[in-house]
């Protein structure tokens, strides 16, 4: 454990509120030395929260939060804010079931304000609370605090363009601005900002300011650095921000503890309006081993403080994300006009492996969703999903990461909602892969569909290790598969449940209860001759899927009702997430809570089959 005298005095944030400057810096330093030992127990997010200590720190002594409102984006880099409002004695439980959320999180504490997981969305909210501050007649101040790389994202402008004519109040945005976000930041915002710190104008004010200061006294000598740090923005220019109608202040030093919390407090009394502090700051600042990371050590396993040295998957099967990113090479070698489109997310998507093989032909268009479906129309032509892609039937292939739940990345990660929104949409050919050598099947299939759009959906996390053929035979489409013959219950799995379906069978078996075990492989157009055969020969059918209501399993409902399979009295369950938002845990686990694991399975065949269970069902 850190030695760490001043952090241990800190129990809430106005603890830091009488510390002098020297006080601050010590404190920071202890501050960083805690979070990275509380990191290496648990993993998650550390780069991002390094390079904010000294922000964080800052921020806390200048606003009385919780009564001011601090927003942070994305939010992985809060993990130094919990430790400074009340949450230290917890911090090494992050991401563990049970524990502190890896994001910032309204119903965990009142220094929350504004959950946030996904980018872009500080400013809105900021706004949203400062004007709902106006309208109340209150004075409390309101701080958003964005990354450069959340700047990529048109929501940020769509608030910056408001906020002037929304509030007439106190209102500051941080650019928390360290030229790397998940990957290197892309686009003409990452550029102005790398000018703006880089640039002759900025660099010789600095220089002149630096050399009159050496012919005064020390008092003035003092503020004069002061005075500059506030208003070299004035020289460099921030006329971007200045057009939106924010007052610019920067860049900033975000490690400079003597000139960052006076700053802070100069712009916080700015009211006439709002205020953008461009602060420059190093992603893993202060901890060698992210420091010298090409991802400066964004999102870490546990690992050993020393050397940095993290632990390491026993898992012999490749991740469902490297088999996307390696099928796609394959398929992009034998096709030239393949081309590869990411939100700032190439490493997260397996696309960081297409890019190395097809630099020029890889788009990282920045955290920008609805501008890379738009713009993957525009590509497909020669651009939202309904009206620029499904209606027009172009043919743009949606690769849906992250299917089901995600473990410790908790609700805001989940890909719980995409078979029901894709699915209604008309046209739409939707795929969810059972194992590896389905998905890489799924990719060909979606490759060979020309005339409409398609989605194939693969969860997080390693495959099951079947063999993936050298090059995969796209599947006919809207077939499914048996994989198992019974007689009484059908199983009919969507997704990577194929295997649990399989051992749920197993225990149905060990029952006397003889069970069909099918894969769908695709919610839409769903493979109806085997529904129906399967609702025909049986008298229980049970569908899995790892999906929220109104998915699969409607679409099956849906296709029951309307061929009269349901008038003869066939008993059907349809399991799927349920209708709550689940926190971190360990997947089995929140497969368990979720009711999709095999025992679950089994029991709601039973229970359809008014089998009384004597004992608990195991696989």
């Amino acid at each position: 454990m850190p030695d760490t005298p001043l952090l241990d005095q800190v129990h809430l944030p106005a603890d830091t509120r009488g510390f002098d400057i020297p006080q601050l810096r010590q404190l920071a330093d202890e501050l960083r030395a805690e979070t990275i030992d509380a990191v290496s127990t648990t993993g998650g997010h550390l780069g991002a929260g390094l390079g904010v200590v000294e922000l964080t720190v800052a921020l806390h002594q200048v606003f009385e939060t919780p009564k001011d409102i601090l927003i942070w984006d994305v939010g992985h880099q809060c993990y130094p804010h919990k430790i400074l409002t009340g949450r230290r004695d917890r911090i090494r439980t992050l991401r563990q079931p049970g524990g502190l959320s890896g994001f910032t999180k309204r119903s965990e504490s009142e220094y929350d304000p504004f959950g946030a997981a996904h980018a872009s969305t500080s400013i809105s909210a900021a706004l949203g609370f400062a004007a709902a501050r106006d309208q109340k007649g209150e004075t409390n101040r309101v701080v958003a605090v964005i990354g450069d790389g959340s700047m990529s994202a048109g929501m940020a402008y769509e608030a910056m363009n408001n906020a002037a004519e929304t509030t007439h109040g106190q209102l500051m945005v941080i650019l928390n601005d360290n030229d790397m976000s998940i990957a290197p930041p892309v686009g003409g915002m990452s550029a102005y900002l790398a000018k703006q710190v880089s640039g002759g104008a900025y660099r010789n004010f600095r220089r002149f300011g630096k050399s009159v200061a050496e012919h005064l006294p020390r008092p003035f000598r003092n503020a004069a650095r002061k005075a500059e740090e506030y208003a070299r923005g004035m020289i460099v220019g921030g006329t971007f921000f200045e057009e939106l109608g924010f007052y610019y202040v920067g860049p900033v030093d975000g490690h400079d503890m003597d000139n960052l919390v006076p700053i802070l407090r100069n712009a916080a009394a700015i009211t006439d309006r709002p205020v953008i502090v461009h602060v420059v700051t190093q992603k893993g600042k202060g901890y060698a081993p992210a420091e010298s990371s090409a991802d400066k050590l964004h999102a870490v396993a546990r690992f050993d403080v020393v050397s940095g040295e993290q632990s390491k998957s026993v898992s012999n099967a490749p991740s469902y994300t490297k088999v996307f990113g390696t099928e796609l090479i394959k398929r992009a070698h034998l096709d030239p006009s393949i081309v590869a489109i990411t939100a700032a997310m190439p490493s997260g998507t397996g696309l960081d492996l297409f890019g190395q093989a097809f630099p020029t032909r890889t788009y990282d268009v920045g955290i920008a969703e609805q501008h890379a479906v738009t713009f993957a129309a525009g590509l497909a032509a020669d651009g939202q999903v309904v009206h620029d892609v499904a209606i027009q039937k172009l043919p743009v292939r949606f690769a849906m990461d992250r299917a089901g739940l995600v473990g410790a990345d908790g609700a805001t990660h989940a890909g719980s909602f995409d078979i029901g929104f894709m699915g209604a949409l008309p046209g739409m050919v939707l795929m969810a892969a059972a194992d590896e050598a389905d998905l890489a099947a799924m990719i060909a299939t979606s490759l060979e569909i020309d005339d409409r759009p398609s989605a194939f959906r693969y969860p997080r996390g390693d495959g099951v290790g079947v063999e993936i053929p050298e090059l995969a035979a796209p599947l006919e489409i809207g077939k499914g598969r048996i994989v198992r013959e019974g007689t009484t219950v059908a199983i009919l799995s969507l997704g990577t449940r194929l295997q649990e379906s399989l051992k749920a069978a197993d225990a149905l078996a060990a029952r006397g209860v003889s069970a069909t075990v099918a894969d769908a492989r695709f919610a839409k157009p769903l493979d109806a001759d085997m529904i129906l055969r399967l609702a025909r020969e049986h008298e229980c059918l049970i569908t899995v899927e790892e999906g929220a209501m109104g998915g699969f399993g409607a679409f099956v409902l849906q296709l029951l009702a309307e061929k009269g399979a349901l008038d003869a009295g066939l008993k059907i369950r349809t399991l799927c997430l349920p209708d709550v938002f689940q926190d971190q845990d360990n997947p089995v686990a929140m497969y368990a809570t979720a009711g999709l694991n095999a025992e679950h399975i089994a029991a709601a065949a039973l229970q359809a089959l008014g089998v009384e269970a004597t004992r608990a069902v195991r696989a």
